[in-house]
């Protein structure tokens, strides 16, 4: 059983903006009915240019449902090059989290938007141009898997599926999955990992904060506290200021400073933004 975020669930049963939209201005299609997972998105852009509405039809998982639904309610009112740098990731942190195993749900999303940016620019997309196939079941390209590993850290071919599908069928591809891991590893300087946040955008609005911080606890902080029975909730957020209650185990540890301090406000400062101050949020506060 998938560990799903209570926003995952609320997206999947009750999904935002599906169906189409007559004379949409752009259209984006990716995936396949063969393969799985498809997912068309569209847009319509108002006088000033901005997502004024967006809709989804989409065949696939709970995940994929989910993504879809999220994608659409987060790129209304964006412009078109505040849509663009919507990443995976974002995505995945609208959401409170995905599994990893359901990541490429996360990437079906972004490549659909952009697939639909292209589409109204009159541009190739980035599924249109030349790659090499790799995966033969999930028809995914060496390039597709060159930019998963690079945008999201990945290191091993596990995770390459996790993201993109490609080696979770046959798994013939699995020694030439490897290989594009070797080569973008190698031209990193022999190693690769995740890039944290904080460097990835310098000027983030709140919102942006907000859902870059919700994805920290989710993947970097809330995996390592339950491991020894604990767990935490973020509560607010204020002027670069997190109040967070710890839970379980760790509301009641001596240590429960140390914590904060050095593992939570500095795995935000790594991912977010160095400025992140954390605070822990009290019964005189509620």
């Amino acid at each position: 059983m998938w560990d799903y975020s209570e926003k995952v669930k609320e997206h999947f049963f009750h999904p935002r903006n599906v169906g189409t939209i007559e004379e949409a201005d752009a259209v984006g299609e990716v995936g396949s009915l063969a393969c799985g997972d498809a997912l068309r998105l569209m847009f319509k852009l108002d006088k000033e240019g901005r997502i004024a509405e967006a809709k989804f039809q989409t065949f696939g998982c709970g995940s994929a449902i989910a993504a879809s639904s999220a994608l659409t309610e987060m790129i209304k009112g964006m412009t078109l090059d505040e849509a663009a740098k919507i990443t995976n990731r974002d995505i995945a942190a609208y959401l409170g989290g995905l599994p990893e195993e359901k990541m490429h749900c996360s990437v079906m999303g972004r490549e659909a938007l952009e697939a639909a940016i292209a589409n109204y620019r009159g541009e190739k997309g980035i599924l249109e141009e030349e790659g090499e196939l790799v995966c033969h079941c999930f028809g995914v390209t060496d390039r597709q898997i060159e930019r998963a590993i690079k945008e999201n850290g990945l290191t091993t071919v596990e995770q390459v599926t996790y993201y993109t599908k490609a080696g979770g069928g046959c798994q013939k591809c699995h020694p030439e999955i490897q290989a594009i891991l070797d080569r973008v590893i190698a031209d990193t300087g022999g190693g690769i990992k995740r890039l944290p946040v904080a460097e990835t955008s310098k000027r983030l609005t709140n919102i942006e904060k907000m859902k870059r911080i919700e994805e920290t606890i989710e993947r970097e902080i809330r995996p390592v506290l339950r491991k020894d029975g604990g767990d935490i909730e973020f509560i607010d957020f204020d002027n670069n200021t997190v109040y967070v209650a710890l839970r379980g185990m760790c509301s009641s540890c001596v240590l429960s400073g140390v914590t904060l301090r050095d593992f939570v406000q500095e795995k935000l400062r790594e991912f977010v933004v160095p400025e992140i101050k954390v605070e822990e949020w009290t019964d005189r506060q509620e």
